[in-house]
């Protein structure tokens, strides 16, 4: 089963729940802002792939931190921490596909990936 992770707000995430839809792609949808952010699930995709690509540094909520706290995110630690308590911080949507897991939306790789 492919479970999407993101904010139902965010365009990114729109177009990737369309895609997968306009696929038939059978899908979960989970939530950040309702259901939180899994940690077992998190600390999964930080050894996986790496706090640097899931804090979203572009995005406007990390804009919107103070240089402090921008800058005390260092490590898998701090990062850890503060995607728990701002779950906006991370970069969306992050998809598990049954084994392996991506962040961002690229129609491209997605049909490469899901090619039955």
């Amino acid at each position: 089963m492919v479970i999407l992770y993101g904010i139902p707000n965010c365009d990114t995430v729109k177009k990737a729940r369309a895609w997968l839809g306009e696929h038939e792609i059978a899908h979960e949808f989970h939530d950040f802002k309702k259901q939180g952010v899994p940690l077992p699930h998190l600390d999964a995709w930080i050894a996986q792939l790496g706090w640097e690509k899931l804090v979203n540094r572009k995005g406007t909520r990390w804009r919107r931190l103070d240089p402090a706290t921008q800058a005390s995110v260092n490590d898998a630690a701090s990062a850890r921490t503060l995607m728990l308590a701002q779950p906006s911080v991370i970069k969306r949507p992050v998809v598990e596909w049954g084994g392996r897991t991506t962040i961002g939306f690229d129609a491209d790789a997605w049909a490469l990936l899901t090619r039955r």
